[in-house]
């Protein structure tokens, strides 16, 4: 059958998978949100379905204050004597550790801490021995790809860390994975920073230890000079066998808003590229080293695509997420309806605002909804980091109620719209294009366009950071805020 690529839409970057009992097992980084490390199962590599997350406990991950694009990064997953690992960096407290489970779908572990520097961390077992490598300095001070041995059941070091590749000159070199494939190691990495010059790189050696030889036509998997297409930041990838003995790469990359628009808001999404090997032992990768929009593969079933999303088809505990660690009793869940309670703390704060959210999956789409308040401002925001924001909202002014858009760039609070209400009710209705975000208030048959957004301000070429739009419903201030007959529509 024929896939399109980005097999899962949205804020999903560094995508990592590992193959155990008949199903793929992918997550994902998490950055500041929580619950953290989603987690997917598939049947077919193509159709993924989320199962929860990785880190569902405070205990397991610190996230007080972390700003936009700090905590979680880039976590592997990998499965070995009927045992789960995911191992991973919280780069705000600079600590790489791992969690462990024996049923996919229970809870983990607490963390198990390696003394070891570096982000991107992976893992690798070989003879009864575990193998744990990152990016960063080894014991001597040198700069590469490091890796040690741990007792796995501790995390404690076994052997000295030492630098065992240094990639092919490209900078920032990260996201290290070693495979044993055909009694060859294969390390694979990624290099060019995680923006338009992302690239896949990889070497072969005989050896856990190395020497590692470079691929002679690195980089194995890139779209940096494939302009103009949409498709860009291809990189960062994992590498898969397939149940008929098929190989692909999992791999983020991004797709711009056109095709001469050179902006992303919607994250860092997860890209399926076929591999193949050849005699000679090195494999490639893609259409001549290129992701591509579509590929074939083995297998009789259909990609099937979620196009409306609504309180009562979504999981509020696996699809929606929220800022930091949440206070839970400022939210109250039923199967049609959302009420939330505000608090001081603002969206513009590194803390933990009354604020749960979905990924925008895609640029074309249609979000309504209705509001009741009772004090405060509550209603959507369209959220990229704590500086860029859209919010359109109900709120209570000295006056009474009114509707509220307020546009948020640069540190810059601009309020757009200010409109009175006679009630504390309103239906409110966003209308997203790849370019531009427009917000309405609807009054019986017709819609009040309250405003615009572009979309390019909420990007991470003018925002910075590495996470995507969260459309989240919020509240602020001391009041209550209902919200009914929530529905987002992808076209």
């Amino acid at each position: 059958m024929r896939y399109t690529n980005p097999i899962i839409k949205g804020f999903y970057p560094d995508p990592s998978v590992c193959y155990a009992n008949g199903k793929y097992y992918m997550v994902c980084s998490s950055f500041q949100y929580f619950p953290g490390v989603p987690l997917f199962e598939s049947g077919d590599l193509v159709n993924w379905t989320q199962i929860g997350h990785v880190l569902t406990r405070k205990t397991q991950v610190m996230l007080k204050n972390v700003e936009s694009s700090g905590g979680v990064f880039a976590p592997t997953i990998r499965y070995h004597n009927g045992r789960f690992f995911m191992v991973t960096t919280n780069n705000t407290t600079q600590q790489n550790f791992y969690v462990y489970t024996d049923d996919i779908h229970s809870e983990w572990s607490e963390p198990l801490y390696v003394d070891q520097g570096g982000i991107d961390p992976s893992l690798y077992f070989e003879d009864g021995k575990a193998f744990f490598m990152s990016n960063g300095c080894d014991d001597h001070g040198v700069n590469g790809i490091t890796q040690c041995e741990i007792d796995i059941t501790t995390g404690q070091k076994l052997s000295e860390s030492r630098s065992i590749w240094q990639g092919t000159g490209g900078r920032f070199l990260e996201s290290p994975h070693l495979y044993k494939i055909n009694n060859s190691y294969y390390i694979m990495a990624a290099e060019g920073g995680t923006e338009y010059g992302h690239m896949i790189t990889y070497a072969k050696g005989n050896s856990v230890y190395g020497p590692f030889e470079n691929y002679p036509h690195n980089p194995v998997l890139t779209n940096r000079n494939k302009a103009p297409y949409r498709i860009q930041g291809i990189g960062h990838g994992d590498l898969i066998q397939d149940k008929n003995g098929e190989w692909h790469i999992l791999s983020l990359g991004f797709r711009q808003q056109d095709l001469w628009m050179p902006y992303h808001q919607l994250g860092r999404e997860v890209f399926l590229t076929p591999v193949t090997f050849h005699e000679d032992g090195w494999f490639s990768a893609g259409n001549d080293g290129t992701t591509d929009e579509s590929y074939e593969i083995a297998g009789d079933f259909e990609q099937i695509e979620k196009k409306s999303y609504t309180f009562s088809n979504t999981d509020w505990h696996t699809d929606w997420c929220f800022l930091r660690h949440p206070h839970m009793e400022n939210y109250e869940f039923s199967e049609d309806k959302l009420v939330l309670h505000g608090t001081e703390i603002t969206l513009e704060e590194a803390d933990s605002p009354t604020f749960i959210g979905l990924r925008q999956k895609d640029f074309d789409l249609d979000l309504c909804f209705d509001i009741q308040i009772d004090a405060g401002e509550a209603g959507v925001t369209f959220y990229m980091t704590e500086d860029e924001h859209y919010d359109l909202a109900l709120c209570k002014t000295e006056a009474g109620f009114a509707v509220l858009l307020k546009l948020n760039i640069g540190g810059i609070k601009h309020i757009q719209t200010l409109i009175p209400l006679t009630g504390n009710t309103a239906k409110l209705y966003v209308q997203s294009t790849p370019l531009e975000y427009r917000f309405f208030l609807k009054d019986k048959d017709r819609e009040i366009l309250l405003g615009t957004g572009r979309s390019k301000y909420l990007t991470s070429e003018v925002s910075g950071g590495f996470t995507g739009v969260i459309m989240a419903l919020y509240a602020v201030g001391n009041g209550c805020a209902t919200f009914e007959n929530f529905n987002c529509t992808y076209q």
